[in-house]
């Protein structure tokens, strides 16, 4: 490496007599040696906060849970809400709905709130209810609910980002780690200097928890200027230890003439370590709450699901920021979000001509078999998160079959049929939806665990899910001739693992670790 870039690639001996008296030689002792990961589908503000909230992954039932938040409760005496993450949506057990009576047992003297793992629903008690405001009910943004119980309260479940977002600004960080989420806009009223040092001190721990995985590169799926404005800080100052392409957030109550304001950000941030060049936004919510929106209705039930967008708004905004240059990423799970997802960007071709456009859909979980062609017919990129799936090995793998008819399970995470009909894939996390681990993901893709009928094995080769979380994560950037590949010339973002990732069994792959992140040539990580 020189000057923060590979100088040459070549056997030991090749390397070794390029050495200098003053160069740092790394023995990789076999082990593989990568491009940098690029996880190409994060929340660093939320999933930074997140490392200090209680965590609530593996635990299930009523006593279980008691245990955790009291021995919790007493380690954040100062916050307003007791607040939890990654709890499950059978916590209680399996089919029961959590309800602010069964968290008032949990803990009844003060204020407590959990996130579901996928962060589109929480379940608060009674006192965190009151203390929001909403134990009667309150305005919420389309495609949100504060769900109510017969006598006219409160249940304690609040879905999707308009309703749960009063609780949210009783946090730790007053709901500025979500304010990119919930609203796309900058926090009302400005920031005071002590809160603002504090965010970019979290936001500073959260990036060298990604480079400890071996991440260089990070792709935000939310944005606003005041996380810029905080990466940017933290860019000057040497301590943005990954690369960060942060979107501008369009709302589905916002006129699309805000996309002016995509545009300033664009040009206020375009160095090599920091740039906005790309629109996001959400159609749907999830299975696992009926949110995600259907073509048709749940088992058992009469919803299917939420539209965020409606068709004409979304329209509109796709061939707006398409004939602006911008790269668009929408959040679409269920089927029918997907397809409107695709005719939104069919539309943005019919008004402007195509174009290397490299628009995205995100997740992808439960596709109708008209719209998988589609994807390479129209050149939208698959952006999928291995770990979400039933058959990943990180969440039950019964929690989403319950919410689906049998003939919407072959073409649910179908992340190998996608790849098989021509169009191109991603992977990522979607931290803090599951954890920032790269190798956890990579095993969930590779090594998937068996379903039975109708769920279809959908495993990834390992060469194909490492190009995806290199290569092809630089390629969706449009930094393909830059970075994701060892060639002298292309910048030192380079991941050294604690193993040969070839040599280990498929089921083995999370034991591997990075040992050394280099950034651009500079160390972020060393373990």
């Amino acid at each position: 490496m020189s000057g923060g870039q590979i100088a040459a690639v070549g056997d030991t001996r090749e390397i070794r007599d390029l050495a200098g008296p003053g160069t740092r030689v790394i023995d990789a002792g076999g082990a593989t040696v990568l491009p940098g990961f690029i996880d190409s589908h994060v929340h660093l503000f939320c999933g930074s906060a997140e490392l200090d909230y209680l965590d609530l992954y593996g635990v299930l039932g009523l006593g279980d849970l008691t245990e955790k938040v009291r021995g919790y409760s007493d380690q954040c005496r100062d916050d307003k809400v007791v607040f939890a993450v990654r709890a499950d949506y059978a916590i209680l057990g399996p089919g029961r709905k959590t309800t602010r009576h069964d968290l008032d047992s949990v803990l009844p003297e003060r204020p407590f709130a959990m996130f579901a793992a996928d962060h589109h629903t929480v379940w608060a008690n009674t006192k965190a209810l009151e203390l929001a405001g909403i134990l009667h009910g309150g305005d919420v943004d389309r495609g949100s609910e504060i769900v109510m119980a017969a006598d006219g309260t409160a249940s304690g479940e609040l879905r999707e980002p308009g309703a749960y977002s009063y609780v949210l600004r009783l946090t730790r960080y007053g709901g500025r780690d979500l304010q990119g989420v919930l609203t796309g806009a900058d926090p009302t009223p400005p920031v005071a200097p002590a809160d603002r040092a504090l965010d970019r001190e979290l936001m500073a721990k959260g990036l060298k928890h990604c480079a400890r995985y071996g991440i260089t590169g990070l792709h935000n799926m939310d944005g606003n200027f005041y996380t810029l404005e905080l990466l940017r800080e933290l860019e000057q100052s040497g301590d943005l230890l990954c690369r960060m392409e942060v979107p501008f957030h369009l709302k589905e109550f916002d006129g699309i003439d805000r996309l002016n304001e995509a545009e300033e950000m664009r040009q206020r941030f375009n160095s090599d370590r920091l740039w906005c060049n790309r629109v996001k936004m959400f159609m749907d919510g999830v299975v696992e709450s009926s949110t995600a929106l259907m073509l048709e209705p749940y088992p058992g039930l009469v919803t299917t699901g939420d539209a965020v967008f409606g068709v004409d708004h979304f329209n509109a905004a796709c061939v707006m920021a398409d004939a602006m240059g911008f790269q668009i990423s929408v959040h679409a799970i269920g089927n029918l979000a997907i397809r409107r997802t695709l005719d939104g960007y069919e539309a943005a071709i019919r008004a402007n001509g195509r174009r290397d456009s490299r628009h995205r859909i995100e997740h992808i979980e439960i596709l109708h078999p008209d719209d998988l062609p589609r994807f390479r017919e129209l050149g939208v990129v698959a952006s999928i998160q291995p770990g979400h799936a039933p058959f990943g090995g990180i969440f039950p793998p019964d929690g989403v079959g319950r919410m689906l008819h049998a003939h919407q399970i072959p073409l649910a995470y179908a992340w190998e049929d996608i790849r098989a009909s021509g169009a191109k894939v991603i992977f990522s996390t979607d931290w803090p939806i599951i954890p920032v681990d790269v190798m956890a993901n990579i095993k969930a893709a590779v090594s998937p665990i068996d379903m039975p009928e109708p769920w279809r094995d959908q495993r990834q080769t390992l060469f194909n899910t490492l190009k995806s979380y290199t290569a092809d994560n630089a390629w969706v950037e449009f930094n393909e001739d830059r970075k994701g590949r060892l060639k002298p010339g292309m910048i030192a973002d380079i991941a050294v693992m604690s193993h040969d990732l070839e040599a280990l069994e498929p089921q083995e792959l999370a034991s591997s670790h990075a040992v050394l992140t280099v950034s651009g040539g500079q160390i972020t990580w060393e373990a």
